[in-house]
């Protein structure tokens, strides 16, 4: 078992072994918490420490009782501030959700880790609203890149990355709308996994989009996610790893390939090319429909609209308080008429026609998770440049939330990620194919 970064594999043996428990693997993480925020980090914006060490305790007498509810039975996890989580209050990393009333119950997915054993440590900062790619947050402060703290962790699900590249959690529940999980995970040297949007229940929390939202897992590794992922969505799918020979990885230059960062494409190319000489078939394919993306989406498209319809009244009562990069986005959707909003789904499934048909023949498609490295933070202190970098960051992995498909990003260089992606419904495919690329890239 590696002392630097355990999977939550090696944890469940050393937990099976006896040689560790719950409460001193949940001991051990709210200590580097403690020692995080002591040096000013803002991984967490509420920990839960009594009530960590409560679930911790209750996992290891169920496992002395030779009860192991699941792989993450007393493992420490994290909880994106998005979620209702019983008894606290849900900000989604704001401060104009203070006056609401502490969660009566659970969401679905956190109900779903607790009856899995899971130890909730603590709700993760995240951009507000999640509404940004870059994991700025000007009310409780801006998570740093682990690798490098002059660099963002990437958003929405800032916390959520920086409370496992830390050490803080084993594995965090984040959402992915326009690549959040995805986007934090490459930044971060991190495996996030976005599912096929209706497979996990996204009610009890604070929606961005509905047509766009999915709840997923930020961890260590391909195994990780899918363990994770069963828990979540409730199913059990067949994630063995594929063989790689033979193979057929899809990649395009159109729209995911423009303007990348010379660190990024040679690490994109790289990889490609191991994988290459170790069997699988890299094809180029064409996908010229996705240039039109930004003219579908230039009224600031499903996340406008529907983050409108929550926040309007919200806004027009306590609007001074919202981060005004948020503000200015979500009052897009103000400016989007029904006519609009239909062409938009219309637009919609005509984008997923185009790629089933592109990539009938594929097991996936790969593209570089993002299209640069971390950004440093002072290069965001102008809203021109915050918005255009925001814009190419989020930028590829978006794609897939428009197809609603599903997407895995694997750790290729420091701040650099791989996406291994798929259609609507394809997420035992992708975990399998995900498998394979993650053990040959580490050869």
């Amino acid at each position: 078992m590696s002392a630097l970064a355990p999977t939550i594999a090696e944890l469940a043996d050393a937990l099976a072994a006896g040689r560790t428990t719950s409460v001193a693997l949940t001991e051990q993480a709210l200590a580097r918490i403690d020692v995080h925020a002591r040096a000013g980090g803002a991984a967490f914006i509420e920990v839960d420490a009594d009530g960590a060490l409560a679930a911790a305790r209750a996992a290891d007498q169920a496992r002395a009782a030779g009860f192991v509810g699941s792989p993450l039975a007393g493992l420490p996890v994290s909880i994106k501030d998005l979620f209702d989580v019983r008894g606290q209050r849900t900000r989604a990393g704001s401060r104009v959700l203070d006056d609401r009333p502490p969660a009566q119950a659970d969401a679905p997915v956190v109900a779903r880790l607790r009856a899995a054993g899971a130890v909730l440590v603590g709700r993760t900062n995240m951009s507000e609203f999640a509404y940004s790619g870059l994991g700025l947050n000007p009310h409780y402060g801006t998570p740093r890149n682990p690798f490098d703290p002059d660099c963002v962790t990437g958003g929405s699900t800032s916390g959520g990355a920086l409370s496992v590249a830390g050490g803080m959690a084993v594995a965090a529940l984040g959402t992915d709308t326009g690549g959040s999980i995805r986007i934090p995970s490459a930044f971060c040297g991190l495996t996030g996994f976005k599912p096929t949007a209706r497979r996990v229940p996204m009610d009890g929390g604070v929606p961005l989009s509905t047509s766009l939202d999915s709840a997923g897992p930020l961890a260590r590794s391909v195994a990780c996610c899918a363990a994770f992922d069963a828990v979540l969505s409730g199913q059990t799918l067949d994630t063995r790893p594929a063989t790689l020979a033979g193979l057929r990885l899809y990649v395009t230059n159109d729209f995911v390939g423009d303007g990348l960062d010379p660190a990024v494409a040679a690490a994109f190319e790289a990889a490609l090319a191991r994988l290459s000489r170790q069997g699988a078939q890299v094809i180029p394919f064409d996908f010229p429909e996705l240039l039109r993306l930004p003219q579908i989406n230039a009224g600031g498209g499903f996340s406008a609209a529907e983050s409108w319809t929550w926040h309007r009244a919200l806004l027009a009562e306590q609007g001074s308080r919202y981060d005004p990069r948020v503000t200015v986005r979500i009052r897009r959707g103000a400016q989007q008429s029904a006519a609009d909003y239909i062409e938009l789904l219309a637009e919609r499934r005509a984008m997923q026609a185009s790629a089933a048909q592109r990539l009938r023949e594929a097991d996936a498609w790969l593209m570089p998770s993002v299209a640069i490295r971390p950004p440093r933070l002072d290069s965001l202190v102008r809203d021109e440049d915050f918005f255009a970098i925001n814009g190419l960051v989020l930028r590829n992995p978006s794609v897939i939330n428009f197809l609603d498909g599903c997407a895995i990003s694997l750790p290729v260089a420091q701040g650099i990620g791989l996406s291994v992606c798929g259609l609507s419904g394809h997420d035992a495919r992708i975990l399998q194919v995900a498998g394979a690329l993650e053990a040959a890239l580490a050869q």
